[in-house]
C-alpha cells in the first residue's frame, strides 16, 4: 500500500510546485504565435492523429507540447549550460501515441500486470476455506483499479484523470489498512455456506459485529474523504497528503510489528495466527519487514528529482519500475502466510519458530 501512497505524494508535490518553464517569456511568446497560426488562423491546417484525438489533445495542448520541446532542445544544445525547465508542474517528455509520460504509463501497466499475476496466485494457492481469501482477492482488484488510473493519468493529465488517480489510490491505501486490521485482529467476513471451514472455528457474535463495524467505518471514512475533496473549489493537496500518510504509516507499522521477534510482539498482544500460541513466529515473518524496507528505498528515488534522461525516464518513472518486483514479492508472502499451519483449526503442530 505504501507504493500507491508515495505515488500520490509525489504527484501532489509536482503539481503544486511552481514551474518556471511555462512562465518564461520565450515559452509564452512561442505559445501565442503557435496558437494564433495553428489554431485560430483561417488557414490553419492542424489535423491531429487518431492517437491524439483518442487522448483528447487540443490544438492549444499541441502548441504547448511543441513550444516546450523547442525551448528544451535549445537548452540542451546551448553551450551556456542552460537548465531544462519544468512546464505546468512536469518535466518535458516525448509523448508516445498521445501518452504524456510513456515510461510511467508502461511501468504502471507493469505493476497492474503483477497484481493480476498475484490475484491468480491467490486463487490457485490460497485454500478455498481460508478466511482471508476473499479479502486478498478484493485487495488485488482494488490495486488493479488504482494502477489503471495511474496509467490513464500519466497518459493524459486532465482534472478528471487526476482526481480518479488520487481517489483510486486513496481507496487502495484504505483497503490495505482495512485488510491488515482484519488479518491481525482475526475478524473475518462471513464465509460462503458451501465451505467446510476446516481452517477456522465458528466466529463469535461479537467478532462478526466488530467486522461489520470496521467495514462500515472504513467505508464512511473513504466516502467522506472523497466527498470533502470533490466539494472544494480547489483540490486540497495538503489534506490529501496527510490523510494518506496516516493510513499508509499505520499499515506499515502493523506489518513491522508482525515481523518482530515473539518476545517483542507479545508486548503488543499480537497473536499472528488464530490457532497458534501468541509466541509463535514463522521463519518467513521477516519478509514483511523487508517489504517495508524495500518500498522505502524505492521511494527515495523520488528525492532525486532530475530532468528526464532522453526526455523519457525520470525519477518518478524509475520509482514505478522499482515497485514492480516488490508487488510480486508481497503476493508471495501473502500466499506463504495463508498456508501456514497456524490458520488450521486443530492442525497447528506444537512448534515455536523464532
Amino acid at each position: 500500500m505504501k507504493l500507491v501512497l508515495i505515488l500520490l505524494l509525489s504527484l501532489c508535490l509536482l503539481l503544486v510546485s511552481a514551474s518556471s518553464g511555462d512562465r518564461s517569456p520565450a515559452f509564452q511568446s512561442c505559445l501565442l504565435k503557435c496558437d494564433y497560426r495553428t489554431c485560430k488562423s483561417l488557414s490553419s491546417t492542424w489535423s491531429p492523429s487518431l492517437a491524439l484525438r483518442l487522448t483528447r489533445w487540443t490544438c492549444t495542448d499541441d502548441c504547448k507540447y511543441t513550444c516546450m520541446h523547442e525551448i528544451t532542445s535549445r537548452a540542451l544544445s546551448s553551450r551556456n549550460g542552460e537548465e531544462v525547465q519544468q512546464y505546468y508542474g512536469k518535466w518535458p517528455f516525448w509523448r508516445l501515441g498521445g501518452a504524456q509520460e510513456p515510461a510511467s504509463v508502461v511501468f504502471s501497466l507493469a505493476n497492474l500486470y503483477m497484481h493480476l499475476r498475484g490475484i491468480r496466485a491467490v486463487r490457485r494457492s490460497v485454500p478455498e476455506d481460508h478466511p482471508l481469501k476473499t479479502v486478498y482477492l478484493w485487495w488485488g482488484w482494488v490495486n488493479v483499479n488504482a494502477w489503471i488510473w495511474s496509467a490513464v493519468f500519466h497518459t493524459r493529465d486532465l482534472p478528471w484523470t487526476e482526481k480518479m488517480d488520487y481517489f483510486s489510490a486513496a481507496v487502495a491505501i484504505m483497503y490495505g489498512l482495512y485488510s491488515t486490521v482484519v488479518r491481525f485482529t482475526h475478524i473475518y467476513p462471513p464465509p460462503p455456506s458451501s465451505l467446510t471451514l476446516s481452517s477456522r472455528q465458528p466466529s463469535s457474535h461479537w467478532k462478526k459485529n466488530l467486522y461489520r463495524l470496521w467495514s462500515t467505518l472504513c467505508t464512511l471514512i473513504i466516502v467522506a474523504h472523497i466527498t470533502y475533496l470533490t466539494s472544494l473549489p480547489r483540490f486540497d493537496y495538503a489534506y490529501n497528503i496527510t490523510f494518506n500518510l496516516v493510513l499508509g504509516l499505520s499499515h506499515n507499522f502493523l506489518w513491522l510489528i508482525f515481523s518482530l521477534p515473539a518476545s517483542i510482539t507479545s508486548l503488543f498482544a499480537l497473536k499472528r495466527y488464530p490457532h497458534a500460541p501468541i509466541s509463535y513466529r514463522p521463519t518467513f515473518a521477516s519478509k514483511a519487514a523487508w517489504f517495508v524496507v524495500l518500498t522505502t528505498l524505492a521511494t527515495t528515488l523520488e528525492l532525486f528529482d532530475f530532468a528526464p534522461w532522453w526526455r523519457i525516464i525520470d525519477a518518478h518513472s524509475l520509482w514505478h519500475a522499482a515497485t514492480v518486483p516488490i508487488v510480486g514479492m508481497w503476493y508471495d508472502f501473502l500466499v506463504q502466510d495463508s498456508r501456514d499451519e497456524g490458520w488450521r483449526y486443530g492442525g497447528w503442530r506444537d512448534e515455536l519458530k523464532d
